[in-house]
């Protein structure tokens, strides 16, 4: 794997956004496949989602660790998804009693596909953190999309 970055907003603004990007030398068919197949997401994300389809409307959700007033449920919808290109869902959780881990977060995560020479350009944008209130989710899951994008490409070159 190459060209695995993590950028992140740098304004000073209410919103960030993280964006992770590589490069895998997979076809997109193979990314989509681990992008959207429940058992495969739930071993690169390392929570497997609850209903989860590639169909627009689509509700699911994952279950993580509960924290105070949260239940620990992440509660998704399917708000795009174009087969082999692009595949967006909001990711909401927490409850509005929580600080730090568990507060209130609505944000939404937008996977790109884009054939390249060599494989598969992949980006991954979670928008919508709210700083200061959801600066624990933004910080933890910086660095935890920065691992989680290329075990995508690991587990769809097993599908290869």
């Amino acid at each position: 794997m190459n060209n695995v970055a993590l950028q992140s907003d740098t304004q000073e603004s209410a919103a960030q956004e993280i964006v992770v990007e590589a490069n895998l030398p997979h076809a997109p068919e193979a990314i989509w496949k681990a992008l959207t197949t429940g058992e495969l997401i739930g071993r690169w994300l390392q929570m497997t989602p609850t209903g989860f389809e590639a169909v627009q409307g689509k509700q699911f959700t994952y279950q993580t660790t509960a924290a105070g007033a949260w239940d620990g449920v992440i509660r998704c919808q399917v708000l795009e998804a174009v087969p082999h290109q692009r595949l967006v869902y909001s990711w909401k959780g927490g409850h509005e009693s929580n600080v730090g881990y568990g507060s209130l977060l609505d944000t939404v995560v937008t996977w790109t596909l884009q054939r390249i020479e060599r494989g598969t350009r992949l980006r991954m944008v979670h928008s919508g953190f709210v700083l200061p209130r959801n600066d624990g989710a933004y910080k933890n899951m910086s660095g935890g999309w920065k691992k989680v994008v290329p075990r995508v490409g690991e587990i769809a070159g097993e599908q290869d």
